[in-house]
């Protein structure tokens, strides 16, 4: 089942906070993904990562038309944290 997000904020350190409609709330670091192709964009264009967006089915997060994540990945390889 294809996971479903409800909010993403993105930090001045390349991570984003990801909110999962099942409760689960993950940590993603997307500077482990610079070296993929297309993603360097997000350090050499100032302000870019604080751009990020939620697509409409809520099942990825994007910067542009060639810089995307699938929230299966976050949510599969994002570090979780505890809702307190």
């Amino acid at each position: 089942m294809i996971k479903r997000i409800n909010r993403v904020v993105p930090s001045n350190n390349f991570t984003l906070s990801v909110f999962f409609d099942d409760g689960r709330y993950v940590i993603y670091n997307v500077s482990d993904d610079m070296e993929l192709p297309g993603y360097s964009v997000l350090k050499e264009i100032t302000g870019l990562f604080q751009q990020v967006q939620l697509d409409e089915s809520r099942t990825c997060v994007y910067w542009n038309e060639d810089v995307d994540l699938p929230s299966d990945i976050i949510y599969e390889y994002g570090y979780s944290v505890p809702l307190s």
